[in-house]
């Protein structure tokens, strides 16, 4: 990693200065080692809410790292360091930090991906949050990101990472008969975006798609929070209108539903069918409602587990209409999304 300087954003731009390295070199008086130290890349720079300049970074390798910066040289505070170590290590697949803040819960949100990127890969999404911007990171058990990583002497060892953070979008598909339209593979490797005059958060991201091979592209999903603090994200795109909040009461209806685990695998999680009915819950996946409040819904399905969600309506590609969707969490921090089907 290293930067360039210049007075003018359109340039011309000084040589750049290095200094990070990943690889053969040594440094800080000590020879890499790819299980502790990082592979520095992927780098996000931003302010916190005390106007200091961090640079969060790292991918696979030693994990993520985080460092205060020079606003005026554009360089570490501390050259002498790659930083806090935030999380990952031993080989595990933990790329593309992005942080977060959010002013309304006071929380910094840690958005890394888990997994490989391409179709085989079960790259997701996944989140922790801290209080600070250079961490501790915890998910919603309360386990730090910092003691995450891989097994010793392992090499992309997905299974001792898998059941940590929280998991807002992963391998899906709206149709049993996925494709190119109507599901996503991989997606990941985000950013986000607080828009100021919308008062709205939104999801950057790439993603692979069904029976497309290695073709991605990129998409934009509206970013919400619940009330317990932790994000939810929409599960149709962002169509240049915001998600309008709809009471709970208004939930009854039809509706496909995403429910996923946090395995990292490339199975695509296909819909269920389902239809609410007031409190109860009936089709292929039973449950019930157990808490409405605003447009904030609790439910409990048949795999014993609780999740709160939000309602909005949105519009939806495939069905070329504004629907109703709910977007939510398990306690253990897995996915759930019902797109409400029309008659």
């Amino acid at each position: 990693l290293g930067v360039a300087v210049s007075d003018n954003i359109e340039g011309p731009y000084e040589k750049i200065e290095s200094f990070l390295y990943s690889g053969t070199e040594t440094q800080f008086g000590q020879t890499y080692d790819a299980t502790k130290h990082p592979n520095v890349i992927d780098p996000h720079v931003f302010y916190d809410n005390d106007g200091k300049l961090w640079m969060v970074y790292g991918s696979y390798s030693g994990g993520i790292f985080i460092l205060e910066m020079d606003e005026d040289t554009g360089l570490p505070i501390d050259r002498n360091t790659y930083g806090t170590h935030l999380g990952g290590g031993n080989h595990s697949r933990i790329e593309g930090p992005y942080i977060q803040y959010n002013k309304d819960t006071g929380y910094y949100y840690l958005f890394t991906s888990f997994g490989g990127l391409d179709t085989k890969g079960g790259y997701n999404i996944r989140v922790a949050r801290s209080k600070n911007p250079d961490g501790p990171y915890e998910d919603m058990e309360g386990t730090l990101f910092s003691d995450v990583k891989g097994k010793y002497n392992t090499l992309f060892d997905d299974a001792s990472i898998q059941d940590f953070g929280v998991k807002i979008i992963g391998n899906f598909a709206f149709d049993e008969k996925p494709n190119k339209n109507n599901g996503y593979v991989s997606p990941g490797h985000n950013s986000t975006l607080y828009h100021k005059d919308l008062n709205a958060y939104f999801l950057i991201f790439h993603t692979r798609f069904p029976q497309a091979g290695e073709l991605h592209e990129v998409r934009v999903h509206q970013l919400h929070f619940l009330s317990n603090g932790w994000p939810v994200v929409s599960p149709t795109r962002y169509s240049g209108k915001l998600a309008e909040s709809i009471d709970a009461k208004l939930l009854n209806g039809k509706y496909k539903a995403i429910i996923m685990d946090k395995l990292i695998v490339d199975n695509i999680t296909l819909p269920k069918h389902i239809e609410i009915d007031n409190e109860i819950i009936n089709g292929d996946v039973e449950g019930e409602i157990i808490k409405r409040e605003g447009n904030e819904v609790n439910i409990t399905l048949e795999n014993g587990k609780e999740y709160s969600g939000l309602v909005f309506a949105e519009w939806d590609d495939l069905q070329k209409k504004e629907v109703i969707n709910f977007s939510g969490l398990s306690q253990e921090g897995e996915p759930i999304y019902l797109i409400k089907v029309e008659e």
